[in-house]
């Protein structure tokens, strides 16, 4: 399915007319009205006071083609989760979209159960990263977890519906928007449950602001034995704080491994200079994604 329900169409359509009016200031997310890549959007707004208007899309793709295209001029992106992990292709999309990271976001996710009466529910739509964050509470509760594409969406289904053995797993604001009864809340698994959300723009921040920034590549080492273990040696020497390193497979081949990284510092700082430098050395390839003020201090364990 490649539409968003009609109930959140018409909001979809509404809110994509507001955005075309001042489409450098736009903001696009995937997902529909309500979820939370929006209050992500709405965050990020307030942080920068003023009051950008907001595309939705209905795929990751759709949300970075509206940058590229010129329809917003930045889009709002989840990357991971404190309590599962990466988000399903973006260490893919990310390189290939040409964009740069401008900024970061974390918001903290709490999720909530909505539906058209009191029960009992047969199914629960939503995502699959807010399934998965929900485990506990729908085996708890004998609900069939079903994925949909976004959090919003998936209430939007619902009340479409008018089923009432089916519910939604979504953002608090979505029973309100959709007309749902919002049947629990706080149903996430662990109280930590946090989002980290980047900023893409077309082009990269420069300059870039003083205070602690990250710096985002993605490489590729070279197809020899302790590749890896040399391309990292330059941080560690170098005192660079990496605070993310995550593998991935491309082209199904098995015979080669691209890594998505995080730093702290910026190039042009004497030690990050430094420290890529060895990495280029013993990599086919370093791509940088863009260098960015940090939405929070990350702390060095004792």
């Amino acid at each position: 399915m490649y539409s968003y329900p009609e109930i959140a169409s018409k909001r979809v359509a509404e809110m994509a007319e507001i955005a075309a009016k001042t489409p450098e200031s736009a903001i696009s997310f995937q997902g529909a009205p309500g979820a939370n890549s929006h209050l992500a959007c709405e965050e990020f707004a307030r942080r920068l006071a003023n009051d950008a208007p907001v595309l939705p899309c209905f795929s990751f793709e759709d949300a970075i083609d509206a940058v590229k295209d010129g329809r917003a001029g930045r889009a709002m992106i989840p990357i991971e989760n404190s309590q599962h992990g990466r988000v399903a292709d973006i260490h893919f999309l990310l390189p290939e979209s040409g964009l740069s990271i401008v900024a970061e976001i974390f918001l903290p996710i709490h999720h909530c159960l909505m539906a058209m009466g009191e029960g009992p529910y047969d199914k629960v739509f939503s995502h699959p990263q807010a399934l998965g964050q929900c485990r506990a509470y729908t085996r708890a509760h004998n609900m069939t977890p079903i994925s949909y594409a976004d959090t919003a969406g998936a209430a939007a289904l619902v009340a479409e519906s008018g089923d009432p053995s089916m519910a939604a797993i979504a953002p608090k604001i979505a029973a309100q928007l959709y007309g749902l009864d919002l049947i629990a809340e706080n149903i996430e698994d662990a109280d930590h449950n946090m989002t980290r959300f980047v900023v893409l723009a077309r082009a990269p921040l420069d300059p870039v602001p003083e205070g602690p920034v990250m710096t985002t590549f993605t490489f590729e080492v070279k197809n020899i034995p302790a590749a890896l273990y040399k391309a990292m040696g330059g941080f560690a020497t170098n005192g660079v704080n990496m605070t993310k390193l995550e593998s991935y497979q491309r082209g199904g081949s098995f015979s080669a491994t691209e890594f998505y990284a995080d730093i702290e510092g910026r190039p042009g700082d004497p030690a990050v200079d430094r420290a890529l430098e060895e990495l280029r050395f013993h990599t086919k390839w370093v791509r940088m994604l863009g260098t960015y003020p940090q939405g929070r201090t990350r702390e060095l364990a004792g």
